[in-house]
């Protein structure tokens, strides 16, 4: 199950399925997920690992957004299958995925995740002068990009579907 895909139209229930298999019933309900419910995915982004049967083993997606006004992505969620959890899939999908952002595009990658894990792909604790649509620990808030940007970000984290 190494092989790592472009999302597709017919992978879209099985994401759900493993969404709701990782984070529970409550998944909906988090910060994060406000900046998705009004936003598009982008597209170029997204990719699946599949085991032989077809069947969604994990999966990663990016949202655009901007932080105050600088043009960012949200990146999440990121799932994989707990039987394949601690393998490398989840860093493989990042690995993959983040190498292909545009970065003059989208200089600035944000998320709300464990550090220890995330920053084995360069994300680093966001400064404390951005803000989320809602409760988020800020240990747990977590950028990547350019230093410099990094350090000079501020504003409120929002939904940027025109950033499609």
């Amino acid at each position: 199950m190494t092989q790592i895909i472009s999302t597709q139209a017919q992978h879209q229930a099985g994401i759900e399925q493993l969404l709701d298999q990782c984070f529970g019933p409550g998944r909906l309900t988090r910060t994060a997920e406000r900046l998705r419910e009004t936003n598009q995915q982008i597209d170029a982004y997204g990719f699946v690992c599949l085991n032989e049967q077809g069947q969604v083993q994990a999966s990663i997606s990016y949202w655009p957004v901007r932080i105050g006004a600088q043009p960012a992505l949200l990146l999440g969620p990121l799932a994989v299958n707990p039987e394949l959890q601690s393998k490398g899939v989840g860093l493989a999908l990042m690995q993959h995925s983040l190498a292909l952002i545009d970065s003059a595009r989208f200089p600035v990658v944000i998320l709300v995740g464990d550090l220890p894990y995330y920053q084995r792909v360069g994300f680093a604790i966001a400064n404390a002068d951005i803000a989320m649509p809602g409760p988020v620990d800020a240990n747990r808030l977590l950028v990547r990009g350019d230093e410099h940007l990094l350090t000079q970000l501020t504003g409120m984290v929002r939904p940027a579907p025109d950033l499609c």
